[in-house]
């Protein structure tokens, strides 16, 4: 080593380690921040980055989300996840119309399908609730502008979302609300608790934490949706 580049190395900056995140944040291996539950699985990630507290208005896509969060119900999400092909070819796309004309037959059918979460009382669910959103669509217009009646406001959440402020929140007073409203409209596996899960995903409330890379880029979606009357 010549003395210059001895000397270089004598007072070179030693390299600095990310500073630690807050409780609740993970760092990935590209260096974003992200909720903890996501973990370190690729699917999981990706869900977590592009879909997850991303505000919609795609009545299919709701239509899928409160489907797929009753069958979730007693199973983690990433079972669900990783079936979702499977989901979208048994149940027609979740096309509401398609669903709405299956028959006992088909429920026969998809309780041999491994593809799917073969539950009878879930797959009846999905069905009925497919009939139910056909009329909820009449009735508001649309699935999704219903289910935005019911957005969280910003007044009545914690003035920082972090996993201490959110830990035991599992449901919401809108949440059981529209639990309540979709109940008395014939839907089931539509519980507070449930509904809650589905509001978080498709960003009727934003609860990705402070510090995720993700809560920044989700409040930005929201500003821009245009809800349909």
């Amino acid at each position: 080593m010549s003395d210059t580049a001895a000397t270089d190395a004598l007072f070179a900056a030693p390299a600095l380690s990310p500073a630690p995140l807050p409780a609740g944040l993970n760092r990935g291996a590209d260096g974003r921040a992200r909720c903890f539950w996501c973990g370190d699985d690729p699917l999981y990630q990706a869900y977590h980055d592009t879909e997850w507290g991303r505000p919609t208005t795609d009545d299919r896509y709701l239509f899928e989300k409160i489907c797929l969060e009753g069958f979730q119900s007693g199973l983690s999400w990433l079972t669900i996840l990783r079936k979702r092909a499977g989901f979208r070819a048994a149940f027609a796309g979740f096309d509401a119309a398609a669903m709405a004309a299956f028959t006992g037959a088909d429920v026969e059918r998809l309780l041999q399908d491994a593809g799917i979460v073969r539950h009878r009382a879930k797959i009846v669910s999905a069905i009925n609730n497919a009939r139910c959103a056909l009329k909820l669509a009449e009735e508001a217009g649309s699935i999704a502008a219903f289910l935005w009646r019911y957005e969280q406001k910003a007044g009545t959440r914690p003035p920082r979302i972090t996993r201490e402020s959110l830990a035991g929140i599992t449901k919401s007073t809108e949440s059981e609300a529209l639990s309540k409203a979709l109940k008395k409209r014939g839907w089931s596996f539509v519980g507070p608790t449930t509904m809650y899960a589905m509001m978080q995903a498709v960003g009727l409330v934003n609860d990705h934490y402070e510090g995720c890379h993700c809560r920044e880029e989700a409040l930005q979606a929201r500003a821009r949706l245009q809800i349909p009357g």
